[in-house]
């Protein structure tokens, strides 16, 4: 990418349930498959995406705590996944603690940042952090760190007003610790064509923020549900199903966003 080491993306919404974590996966999984080097950072203690991606919890012996605490750098922390040009720094437990280890440092914000500004980091043309479903230092770092946020945002009745104080976070974040900080894009995920209030709510969100909300719909979609049970994105589970497809033009929009970014 012409100017630039690499892209950050962020996947953030404070609302739980939401897809965050099956966008990650499958987003970074479909930018893998076209031949970009992608690594995703499970910022949540849970760790889902580390599970969804078949990363065993016995083999997290380093993991994104290491990578904050700056105990272990990007190299030792990325493991391959059964994707070609997919890698993961796995989440564990201890980021349950994390903050209130680094919470009196002056960088505090800043640890991932910094961990990303190596050159073992700049290996990979995305980053994709996937944040805790949490406004907290977790989130504050990824945000911190990132070129970009990508939303994904249910369809449902309350998704307006949960979005608002998400973009209002994006706002305090570019003018206090990120001034590059920008939206990539809103995607609306769960959507269900029988219902017309997720119809009403796409509209909604199209009318209120315009060229910001991706044309990809991510359908509500069995298959995609099924996947994280098998260790492996929906995109390698069924490439054939709406989920799946569905996340794959969400990558060319990506990346045409992208180009067109780099291209003004």
């Amino acid at each position: 990418m012409a100017g630039e080491r690499n892209r950050i993306i962020t996947i953030a919404n404070q609302k739980g349930g939401v897809g965050k974590t099956t966008t990650a996966i499958n987003l970074a999984t479909a930018l893998a498959a076209i031949g970009e080097r992608v690594l995703i950072v499970d910022l949540d203690p849970q760790g889902n995406a580390s599970t969804g991606l078949g990363i065993d919890r016995k083999s997290r012996l380093v993991s994104s705590y290491d990578l904050l605490v700056g105990e272990a750098g990007v190299r030792e922390t990325a493991q391959q996944t059964a994707v070609p040009n997919l890698f993961i720094v796995p989440s564990t437990m201890d980021l349950l603690g994390i903050e209130m280890e680094i919470a009196q440092q002056s960088d505090r914000v800043f640890k991932l940042k910094k961990a990303l500004a190596s050159e073992e980091a700049f290996d990979f043309s995305y980053i994709i952090l996937d944040c805790p479903p949490s406004f907290n230092l977790l989130t504050m770092n990824a945000m911190a760190a990132a070129h970009s946020v990508l939303v994904p945002l249910q369809c449902e009745f309350f998704a307006l007003e949960g979005l608002s104080q998400l973009l209002e976070t994006v706002d305090q974040v570019r003018r206090t610790v990120n001034p590059r900080l920008d939206i990539q894009g809103i995607v609306l995920t769960m959507f269900d064509a029988r219902n017309n209030l997720a119809q009403q709510v796409v509209n909604d969100v199209r009318t209120h923020l315009g060229d910001k909300v991706y044309h990809t719909l991510i359908p509500r979609n069995v298959r995609v549900s099924e996947a994280p049970s098998y260790g492996k994105p929906a995109i390698l589970y069924d490439l054939k199903c709406a989920g799946s497809q569905a996340y794959l033009q969400l990558a060319s929009e990506v990346i045409q966003r992208e180009r067109r970014r780099l291209a003004a």
